[in-house]
């Protein structure tokens, strides 16, 4: 179904980009460590967290079939090593702009009726300013 939807919306020119951020498990514990150490980071930590850290390995072989399934060339899934908060968002903008600029998008053309408008709006706002 997810890949049924998401090859519909290309067709109907979405584009659909899909970030899997892999932190590894030594840094999934750090930053638990933060979240108990740091009394107004305290919320952001659960009981069963570190329960289900226990099944990193079940996770990751999930994560894996869940991605294998739904990476298509419409709707690419990209796996990014997120350890380095500044790499993972990096990367991530990289990808973004890369797609962005593959993308034929142009400014809407504005009619000379329309300038004319706009003009006469400037020069009101300019007068009501003293610029």
């Amino acid at each position: 179904s997810i890949n049924a939807a998401e090859k519909h919306w290309a067709r109907n020119g979405y584009v659909v980009l899909k970030f899997f951020l892999n932190v590894s498990q030594k840094e999934q514990h750090r930053r638990f460590f933060g979240r108990v150490s740091e009394e107004d980071h305290n919320w952001k930590f659960q009981r069963g967290d570190m329960e289900e850290s226990a099944h990193f390995e079940e996770y990751l072989d999930a994560y894996q079939a869940a991605l294998r399934a739904t990476s298509k060339p419409w709707a690419p899934w990209y796996a990014i090593p997120a350890d380095s908060k500044s790499y993972m968002r990096r990367t991530v903008a990289d990808i973004i702009v890369g797609t962005l600029k593959q993308l034929d998008i142009k400014y809407p053309e504005i009619s000379d009726e329309r300038k004319a408008i706009i003009e006469k709006m400037r020069m009101e706002l300019a007068a009501e300013l003293g610029k």
